[in-house]
């Protein structure tokens, strides 16, 4: 079991109906919903919340922290963003979805501007699987089709992954790198494209298989001890 936090900006489906139509109990809501049918310990905190529901008890008991954000990036408070920095440079996993490559935590984690092209009514996705030997990819057929979704292109200034395990093509002809690996200090990070508030892209039984999979593979590792600084 893995002690996840899902963490929402939360204001869609407060303000727009479409978005509170697919989403009634947010984004966050759903996406817990699936984990905790999957076996997992799960918590959510949203933006609104006093130190955005990211305090450093709720940290210090977050094995990963799973994060989702749109419109409010700049209202992350930096105080917060450092907690959440450090903690995964100690070891707790990160799962930045959809349009949270825009926040702050993930850009500061690429130290790139993490822009990208984007068409709100993209068509079809087709997700492909291009590491079919990653944790990540366990259960998954070669591909994830996706009927309405919102399109992402190249280029796409992130970091050259340390694994890519999914890459996305859409009606359009774009393609996009859609499932991103990093390790940063001890901790594991996971770029996952899909994801919008007015489709309903989490409560697809794949999409839900490949959260499960990257909360999995995001959980903090025992591993050797590291010592750092001058040795006798």
């Amino acid at each position: 079991m893995v002690a996840v936090t899902i963490w929402n900006e939360f204001r869609h489906e407060r303000e727009d109906e479409d978005a509170a139509a697919v989403y009634p109990d947010g984004i966050h809501g759903t996406i817990a919903e699936a984990l905790v049918d999957r076996g997992h310990e799960v918590r959510t905190a949203t933006l609104d919340e006093p130190e955005h529901g990211l305090t450093e008890d709720v940290l210090a008991e977050t094995d990963v922290l799973c994060w989702w954000g749109h419109t409010a990036h700049d209202e992350v408070s930096d105080d917060i963003v450092d907690r959440v920095h450090e903690r995964v440079l100690g070891g707790m996993g990160l799962v930045v979805l959809h349009s949270g490559h825009y926040a702050k935590i993930f850009k500061r984690l690429m130290g790139t501007t993490c822009s990208l092209q984007w068409r709100e009514d993209g068509g079809t996705e087709r997700l492909w699987v291009v590491d079919p030997g990653h944790p990540i990819a366990d259960g998954l057929d070669e591909s994830i089709e996706l009927p309405e979704t919102e399109m992402y292109g190249e280029p796409f200034d992130v970091p050259e992954p340390d694994r890519l395990v999914f890459t996305s093509w859409f009606e359009g002809g774009e393609v996009f790198r859609s499932g991103c690996c990093y390790r940063r200090g001890s901790g594991r990070i996971f770029y996952f494209r899909p994801g919008h508030e007015t489709y309903p892209i989490y409560e697809h039984d794949a999409i839900q298989q490949v959260l499960d999979n990257a909360v999995e593979w995001a959980s903090p590792v025992e591993g050797a001890p590291r010592s750092f600084g001058e040795r006798e």
